[in-house]
């Protein structure tokens, strides 16, 4: 099933200059981007953002280092991606993910973990509704999906 997900390349990778590296392992993988902007993230939107996690200690550092910089908001699309990009970012925890992984591979610390992805289709209709309006969204059709998808 297409399923389309709400990806952020937080403000590590941003100063670190790992946005082309990354959408380069996406769209390498057959996933077609939806929608893209470089932002600065108001702290009410931060906030809105992580809201579950308001009133646990990390919440006010979390949203300190979110807005600290320009972020890449994104929409990506394809077949089981919210699960599949999951994969692809490793664990939360980058002492825990595995090599290959974009947080195996680039983050260092937990707080600095380069990248965030929906973790749910609901999630992800929620962020990107956040994050986007209609008129963002492209669809499109490109020239390469049959040899993607069945």
């Amino acid at each position: 099933m297409i399923e389309r997900t709400f990806v952020m390349l937080k403000p590590d990778a941003v100063q670190r200059g790992l946005m082309g590296d990354i959408v380069a392992r996406f769209e390498a993988k057959g996933y077609k981007p939806v929608a893209m902007k470089l932002m600065r993230i108001p702290r009410e939107l931060a906030e809105r953002h992580y809201g579950e996690h308001k009133g646990k200690g990390f919440f006010n550092g979390l949203i300190d280092y979110i807005t600290s910089g320009p972020v890449l908001a994104m929409v990506w699309e394809g077949e089981n991606i919210v699960a599949d990009i999951r994969v692809m970012m490793g664990k939360t925890n980058p002492k825990d993910a595995m090599p290959g992984t974009i947080r195996g591979d680039f983050a260092q610390q937990t707080g600095r973990n380069i990248v965030h992805g929906s973790d749910s289709v609901e999630s992800a209709k929620r962020e990107i509704d956040l994050f986007f309006n209609d008129y963002e969204l492209v669809s499109w059709t490109r020239s390469v999906d049959p040899w993607l998808y069945e």
